[in-house]
């Protein structure tokens, strides 16, 4: 019984020091973030301290107003203090895809890195040019994700999308070119045209598709594809996952 305590109180000293380890990760990864970013972007501070002075002052108005205004600093400086991190986020990602746009293999990296229940398939064709094109299935279905040169991407997409209409019925599938051309996309704005999509299909029927085009995957890709995040350095996955978290 005392050895079987013991055991016990071993596991969990061991859990809170892995969880003291991760925190402290987290924080370094959020100040080395925040250090490279304060670099580039020079309106980074000056934003963030406007950002928290505003929420005082208006806080600290409101306050006057109802006759209480040192109960309601406290709270003017915690949601600044908030406010300044989301917008340290937002441009973070924003610096982030600005690296990340025109760099073959960026629209893969990007969907690898979508919030939500994606099945992402990097790269499920191309060519030695580095065109791709990349499968996701989700509740609006299977949408092709094409980028590179859209005179080659789009006999790229037209043969993705023969390939899997043979095998998801009457599955919508929807096509999308990145890019800064009219009918394109934007990377930075790719999750969000995404996420916009119409829901059409549950989890159950999403799990079979992804088994049907796996199969029609099973070939490795040819040389010279772009399969998976090439975009990023450490310094860019580091800033991109601050970004999640705090965007």
């Amino acid at each position: 019984m005392a050895k079987a305590q013991s055991v016990s109180k071993e596991a969990k000293a061991a859990k809170k020091q892995a969880r003291k380890a991760a925190s402290k990760e987290r924080r370094q990864q959020l100040w080395q973030a925040f250090q490279m970013q304060r670099k580039e972007d020079k309106r980074l501070i000056p934003y963030m301290v406007g950002v928290i002075v505003l929420s005082i002052a208006v806080f600290t108005g409101l306050g006057f107003l109802l006759g209480s205004p040192w109960l309601l600093i406290p709270l003017g400086v915690v949601l600044g203090v908030l406010g300044a991190f989301i917008l340290f986020g937002r441009r973070v990602q924003k610096n982030v895809y600005t690296k990340a746009e025109g760099q073959p293999g960026a629209a893969g990296w990007a969907l690898g890195n979508m919030r939500g229940q994606w099945r992402v398939a990097q790269a499920v064709s191309g060519t030695s040019h580095l065109d791709a094109v990349h499968r996701v299935i989700g509740k609006p279905g299977v949408i092709l994700v094409g980028e590179g040169s859209p005179t080659r991407v789009k006999s790229l997409l037209n043969q993705e999308k023969k390939k899997a209409a043979r095998v998801v019925g009457d599955t919508p599938i929807y096509e999308i070119m990145v890019g800064n051309d009219d009918g394109q996309v934007p990377l930075s704005k790719l999750e969000r045209h995404i996420n916009k999509l119409p829901s059409n299909i549950d989890r159950k029927r999403m799990e079979t598709l992804e088994g049907r085009l796996a199969a029609l995957s099973s070939k490795a890709p040819g040389p010279g594809m772009p399969k998976g995040p090439l975009p990023g350095n450490a310094k860019m996955k580091s800033m991109q996952r601050t970004a999640r978290r705090r965007g």
